[in-house]
């Protein structure tokens, strides 16, 4: 199901339990994050998004943990279940890599022209809702946002759920991601878009041509794949938008913005256009971010705001990082299962893969493999490792076929009981996540990969390996139906 916009996804999870408004009024400092981090600690079935009606300061409705559930970020990609993106992306590589792209087209290419042979590029309007109110020149005045300050050491009011649009300034190709935003007044943010980052790498690449100014736009809100997309870790050159296109079922509907050179989600609920000097920096942070952990003071960008438009009813949409879980998790957990079919085009060894809330995306990927050969466990760590953005993680630990990786608890039963810790773990340095407070470095520190498969004799192992303790399945059968027979 595609949703034109943020009504009428949020209408869709009140019609069905998973919206509730919150009447009385609610300071944005610090107030709406304790009730999210309230619900996103408690039971999952009591787990709902929060309208917030009454902000205190703003005319604006503030809707937030719109994803934080995973059936919520099921419906906002248009599936049942997040498992249907898996079968939803295998199908669609299925049905296009056997016509003939090509052995020597990168594997990224070849999704790249999957997504655009069947018409899901976006299209340009004219008119948009997200220009029925446009504030320019002296009007312009991010105050009017009911941005939120998170947590008590935070250095500011952050913008967080943000689609943020520059383009290459050699290419012109675009890059959609998600960023967060501090406020420094009422007319410039900080970007804190991070050195593996793609806005980042345009930055770069402006500075390098010489470029006087980057175009910037930040869309808030509309169509939840559009909001989510952003945040997807797409390979270099693939539009994100083309990929929020193939999950609605339609293509993405964008307008010119009125003072840059740059198209937004023309359903969105608000976009603030600007620009980025090449080489300008401040200040920003500090920020309690997704690690648990407060991020420090760092010089980043600096956007001059040179409009704000919004629809006449805006919605502002936001989210709440923090000491996991939250709301990013879910939204985590659905890059894991729709990425895991492009893992596989490079290791179709690879089972399954689960990235659990302990290790915060980064710090912990657990693998399951169909071991094929001696040292098979290494080999699909260091590819791993040399894919993308999963060249920032921490630790990597690889298990048999048999072991369900999405059980934290059973999976790390294995780890802790298969590995020798001698023979079965690498340790090396490389990059690491711009958040890691852990590497001595900044964003440069060790890695571990552990062997948590049952080992080999040509692997050197030569004592019999022990089966695991099971119960036979017909004596396990006859008790299930004894159990029922008293009401268990």
């Amino acid at each position: 199901m595609a949703y034109t916009n943020l009504a009428e996804f949020v209408a869709h999870l009140e019609q069905r339990g998973h919206l509730r408004r919150i009447p009385f009024e609610v300071n944005p400092e610090l107030e709406i994050t304790a009730f999210v981090d309230r619900v996103s600690k408690g039971p999952l079935e009591h787990n709902v998004a929060l309208l917030f009606e009454r902000v205190t300061g703003a005319q604006f409705p503030v809707v937030i943990n719109l994803f934080g559930h995973p059936q919520r970020m099921a419906w906002a990609l248009g599936v049942e279940r997040l498992d249907d993106l898996t079968d939803k992306l295998t199908a669609l590589l299925d049905m296009r890599l056997p016509q003939g792209l090509g052995d020597t087209m990168a594997r990224a290419g070849q999704l790249l022209q999957a997504l655009r042979a069947v018409g899901w590029k976006p299209s340009v309007v004219k008119k948009a809702p997200v220009q029925e109110v446009v504030h320019t020149g002296d009007a312009v005045d991010l105050t009017m946002l009911p941005i939120l300050k998170c947590w008590p050491e935070d250095g500011g009011r952050f913008i967080t759920l943000p689609t943020v649009i520059t383009r290459d300034p050699v290419t012109g190709a675009r890059n959609v991601g998600m960023y967060r935003l501090q406020v420094h007044d009422r007319r410039t943010l900080g970007v804190h878009w991070q050195l593996h980052k793609g806005g980042a790498e345009h930055a770069r690449t402006a500075k390098e041509v010489g470029a006087q100014r980057i175009p910037v736009a930040v869309s808030l809100g509309g169509d939840p794949a559009v909001i989510w997309c952003g945040a997807a870790p797409l390979p270099p050159g693939i539009d994100e938008f083309l990929l929020a296109g193939w999950l609605r079922g339609k293509p993405v509907e964008l307008v010119t913005c009125i003072t840059q050179p740059l198209e937004v989600p023309a359903h969105a609920e608000f976009v603030i256009e600007g620009y980025v000097e090449p080489g300008e920096l401040r200040p920003e942070g500090p920020f309690g971010d997704h690690t648990g952990h407060y991020t420090p003071i760092e010089p980043y960008p600096v956007l001059h705001v040179t409009a704000i438009t919004h629809r006449a009813q805006a919605l502002y949409p936001a989210t709440v990082v923090g000491l996991p879980p939250m709301e990013d998790y879910w939204m985590g957990k659905a890059t894991e299962r729709l990425f895991l079919p492009l893992i596989r085009l490079f290791m179709s060894e690879v089972v399954d893969i689960a990235m659990p809330p302990e290790g915060v995306f980064h710090n912990l990927v657990l693998v399951s493999i169909r071991k094929r050969y001696p040292g098979h466990a290494r080999k699909v760590i260091n590819g791993l490792w040399g894919l993308g953005l999963m060249a920032l993680t921490r630790c990597i630990i690889v298990f048999d076929a048999d072991v369900d990786v999405q059980d934290t608890a059973r999976a790390m039963f294995y780890a802790l009981s298969n590995a020798d810790w001698a023979r079965d773990v690498i340790i090396q340095e490389g990059p690491t996540d711009a958040l890691d407070h852990a590497s001595y470095r900044p964003a440069f520190g060790g890695k571990i990969g552990i062997d948590a498969t049952r080992k080999w004799p040509e692997e050197g192992y030569t004592r019999p390996w022990p089966k695991p303790v099971a119960m036979t399945p017909e004596v396990q059968a006859r008790v299930e139906a004894l159990w029922r027979q008293l009401g268990g």
